[in-house]
């Protein structure tokens, strides 16, 4: 008896069947079709010959062996098929849509299976959002011989309704597989003189379409007496898995079936990713991905444009690997970092530093991605360059730099170029207090002078200048508030907000109403309040819209997410101030122009405050401390932005009508007042006030002989005296208001505090103040420390010229108040009977 006879197919389509131990001439021939012959792909052609075949003549593979073996495992009856079949010869029943190109008298290197396809509908996949179509697998066997082994995966894929094609040699699989793409293939690996499976794989696995593809080694069951081969030597060569040998179709199939909704299915997901990342790669806002620890795994094209790095320069580096700009607040990344890492999405504005050293201000927004187990698994960061001037320049050269010609584009950045270089007093009408910083531009006057401002009023700490990490500071300048008109002079002022102002000459004035009413935007309404009342404007010869839009930019460049340096601080500041103008011997000491020094004095004398002191700044060797010598670094800061946001645009210059002579007297007067603030010559001042004003004024009282000329207090130089110390004790009269105002306070520069010290931990930088430290600090024995070495001297000096009486009962008050905390151990700010 012969062996089992097999099916072939001629080149015009006629399927015929011989066994396979006779010569070339068919046995038994019966014609099925003459249907036309597809297009000639490598080495096989594909005809309809097969897809006529009726569906019942298809029961099993060749061979009788086989066909009882496939009806048996598969559960196919062959009495439908006998009975359809008529007079058909038994070889074609036994042809499942299986059809071999006979190439000159050759036997054909592949073999080809569509009929099953047919009743497979395409299988919908979901891949987040996306809903997928995927299509019926492809299957490639490579085998040299045919035998129980490839019939076995055959008739599985013909049960599971797969594509299958059977190659027997190395350059026909490879042929077939660049055509074709299976997402799976078998190799044969039990024998070696045939051709090197491994080989086989690793030519596979060097193209292209590889890369989704599964590929199944099967290999010879191991011997009782022999150790079980490792699967290395595989996994090296390319393949994905090991198939035991086992001839049983159910066995393929399961395998099969695995593989299709385990990798293969992975795998189709995969592959459409390639459509995310195409639209990715065309997506004109810059994209950046990190893993969950911040190491960048993509970026896109318009990310390599912006920040002018070559991808291979990023992937696989951490993001604290790359130059920072010096241009962000310090504890800006500590906060993206402990918003995003509870999964929330943060957005805001950040300084990035591109490969060239230039400074760009971006919008970005984090989003986390949440992944296997629950837990965030990726960071995904879209950027786009805000427009500022100095973005403006720096869209231009990335615009020339990439080689981009579109029109449009170009003239959206001349559009972009031709704005002033300050911003715009309409658009901060329109965006509220806090609309672009202008710290970042680069301004004629200083070669850059950036935002990081520090300054510490409780710490008495000399300033350190150590090496270490450089600290950028910024404003986010996008915290939206809700939209409340600007009021273009004191009497459109709204009546809610008019109202509470009524109030402000009184010290019990409570300047967090006015802040919640304002939507934090109290210096704003007080000031205009506040300068109408002292006659500024007219002394200035400037409109009321110029002094609103003044204030308008003064307050943008105050930071609302600092705790406490922020323009509500400013806005108290020059409430303290106004009030002290008002007393009787202050008011006869100075004349006009030192009010209007004093008044613009405390509205900037903290502009552009990151929320971190002198000490820290210097410690941190920014760029900013070295400009200014570590000394009064932000006093120096706070002085020189004022001035360059002041005249930088006439709409709200309000000094571009008074002569040079009393601008020069004026500008002289409140940069002494802003640096008289800086803590580290607080003693000096405090000892000069006292020896060249309070003891000549005392020795006047007591009609005593002192040499000292009582009426010195007119004397210029006294008068500046005078002007250092009102200006120092607004700025840190918190413990002199009334209690709920100075437990605020207290709340507030703790916060900013207990920030700093927190950074200086994470940065291992040395701690300034190691009394704040959140888990340790006792903020009413730090208030109680706080008025012992600064304020009850300065006060006391104060109010024996001034004449402060509310304000020492306040203080005295306040005292006791945190003496009593204290003594019960109490952390918190109020009594337990209090809260």
């Amino acid at each position: 008896m012969g062996c089992a006879p097999s099916i072939h197919v001629s080149q015009s389509g006629v399927i015929y069947c011989r066994d396979s131990d006779e010569s070339n001439s068919p046995r038994q021939t019966t014609s099925v079709s003459q249907g036309p012959a597809a297009p000639l792909h490598g080495l096989f052609v594909q005809t309809d010959a097969a897809d006529v075949i009726p569906r019942s003549r298809a029961s099993g593979p060749p061979g009788a062996a086989r066909v009882r073996r496939a009806r048996t495992e598969l559960g196919s009856g062959g009495s439908s098929g006998s009975s359809s079949a008529g007079s058909a010869a038994p070889a074609t029943t036994t042809c499942r849509g299986r059809r071999r190109h006979c190439c000159s008298s050759a036997e054909a290197e592949t073999q080809t299976s569509y009929t099953s396809v047919k009743q497979v509908s395409s299988a919908e996949v979901r891949i987040g959002p996306m809903r997928l179509t995927q299509d019926p697998i492809q299957v490639l066997l490579i085998f040299a011989k045919e035998d129980s082994q490839s019939d076995g995966f055959w008739w599985a894929c013909d049960r599971a309704g797969y594509r299958c094609n059977i190659a027997r040699t190395p350059e026909s699989a490879l042929e077939c597989f660049l055509d074709k793409h299976h997402e799976i293939i078998v190799i044969d690996h039990r024998q070696t003189r045939n051709f090197d499976a491994e080989a086989v794989c690793r030519s596979i696995r060097a193209t292209n379409p590889s890369e989704h593809t599964v590929i199944l080694a099967v290999v010879s069951q191991a011997s009782g007496d022999h150790e079980e081969a490792s699967v290395l030597p595989l996994l090296h060569a390319g393949f994905n898995r090991r198939f035991m040998e086992n001839s049983s179709i159910i066995a393929c199939y399961n395998e099969l079936i695995q593989i299709e909704h385990g990798e293969v299915r992975s795998q189709f997901k995969l592959r459409a990713c390639n459509s995310v990342f195409t639209a990715l790669d065309h997506c004109h806002e810059a994209i950046e991905i990190t893993s969950d620890d911040h190491v960048i795994q993509y970026v896109n094209p318009a990310f390599e444009r912006m920040m002018g790095y070559h991808k291979g320069e990023l992937l696989g580096k951490e993001l604290a690997e790359l130059p920072k700009s010096d241009k962000n607040r310090a504890d800006l990344l500590d906060t993206i970092n402990t918003c995003i890492k509870k999964g929330k999405e943060w957005q805001g504005v950040y300084y990035a530093r591109r490969k060239s050293g230039d400074s760009i201000q971006q919008h970005v927004k984090i989003t986390p991605v949440i992944g296997q187990g629950g837990k965030i698994r990726h960071f995904v960061s879209l950027k786009k360059l805000c427009c500022t001037t100095d973005n403006n320049k720096q869209i231009h050269k990335i615009h020339r730099d990439s080689g981009d010609n579109s029109q449009t584009e170009s003239h959206s950045f001349r559009y972009k170029n031709r704005r002033k270089e300050s911003i715009d007093v309409k658009s901060i009408s329109s965006r509220g207090s806090d609309a672009p910083s202008l710290q970042n531009r680069r301004y004629p006057s200083m070669a850059r002078i950036h935002s990081m401002t520090i300054e510490a009023p409780i710490t008495k700490d000399g300033l350190r200048r150590l090496s270490g990490n450089e600290y950028v500071f910024t404003k986010n300048v996008h915290q939206s508030h809700s939209h409340l008109a600007m009021p273009i002079t004191i009497n459109d002022v709204p009546p809610c907000i008019a109202q509470l102002l009524d109030n402000e000459e009184s010290w019990e004035f409570n300047i967090f109403e006015l802040e919640a009413v304002t939507h934090k935007r109290p210096l704003v309404y007080l000031g205009l309040k506040v300068f109408s009342r002292f006659g500024v404007c007219e002394f200035l010869h400037c409109s009321e819209t110029t002094l609103r839009a003044w204030l308008q930019v003064i307050e943008a460049n105050y930071h609302s997410s600092n705790a406490y340096h922020n323009s509500t601080h400013a806005a108290d500041v020059l409430h303290a101030t106004a009030f002290f103008l008002g007393k009787e011997r202050v008011k006869g000491s100075l004349d006009q122009l030192d009010e209007v020094a004093a008044l613009i004095a405390a509205t900037v004398h903290d502009v552009d405050h990151p929320g971190r002191t002198n000490s820290f700044l210097c410690n941190a060797g920014s760029e900013l401390a070295v400009l200014y010598n570590d000394t009064a670094v932000l006093e120096s800061h706070h002085t020189a932005l004022a001035f360059q946001l002041t005249v930088k645009d006439s709409k709200c210059n309000i000094f571009k009508n008074i002569d040079r002579n009393h601008y020069r007297t004026l500008r002289q007067a409140i940069i002494d007042m802003v640096l008289a603030t800086e803590m580290t010559k607080h003693f000096e001042h405090v000892n000069k006030f006292v020896n060249s004003i309070n003891k000549p004024l005392a020795a006047e009282m007591e009609g005593s002989d002192c040499e000292c000329n009582p009426t010195g207090k007119n004397f210029p130089e006294n008068q500046i005296l005078i002007k250092r110390m009102m200006i120092k004790c607004a700025d840190v009269a918190n413990p002199c208001r009334p209690l709920d105002l100075c437990i605020e306070w207290a709340g507030r520069i703790s916060e900013e505090y207990f920030a700093q010290t927190d950074e200086e931990k994470r940065q291992g930088l040395p701690v300034v103040m190691p009394v704040f430290d959140r888990n340790t600090c006792s903020i009413p024995k730090s208030q109680i420390s706080f008025i012992d070495y600064f304020i009850t001297d300065m006060f006391d000096a104060w109010d024996a010229f001034a004449h402060l009486p509310a304000l020492m009962q306040h203080l005295a008050d306040n005292y006791k108040h945190w003496k009593t905390l204290d003594d019960l151990k109490c952390k918190s700010l109020r009594l337990p009977s209090d809260s």
